[in-house]
């Protein structure tokens, strides 16, 4: 089993930034990708970005690229979301998963990719 717990959501005016965390506990030697999703009021949840665990390989949503940045700390076992120039489109829950499967070159990008989730965190941009 692996833990997964965000923090750093919070409410930002348009333009802003913000930087979200994910804590991984448990068996982290068995992640091969982290992702984050997000998802915001009657939607369904989407995609964001996700990066290889251990070799640092990333895939970004059009949404977001250029402006969000995912980053980790392996000593840590956290992984980061840099968020920046933020748009009220960009409000919603955003919640971090992990797979534990290895899919050669791609990176997941589906929901049900990943194996384990954490409970997600509110970002709320203000215009």
């Amino acid at each position: 089993q692996v833990q997964l717990v965000e923090s750093g959501g919070g409410l930002v005016q348009a333009g802003g930034s913000l930087r979200l965390s994910c804590a991984a506990s448990g068996r982290t030697f068995s992640v091969y990708a982290m992702g984050w999703f997000r998802q915001a009021p009657g939607k369904e949840r989407e995609f964001v970005v996700a990066s290889t665990w251990s070799e640092g390989r990333t895939y970004y949503a059009d949404s977001v690229k250029g402006r969000f940045t995912i980053s980790r700390d392996n000593a840590k076992n956290t992984v980061y979301l840099q968020m920046n120039s933020l748009k009220p489109e960009d409000t919603a829950v955003y919640y971090c998963a992990a797979s534990i499967r290895n899919y050669g070159l791609y990176i997941q990008q589906r929901i049900e990719e990943y194996d384990y989730w954490g409970q997600g965190t509110q970002v709320t941009v203000s215009s």
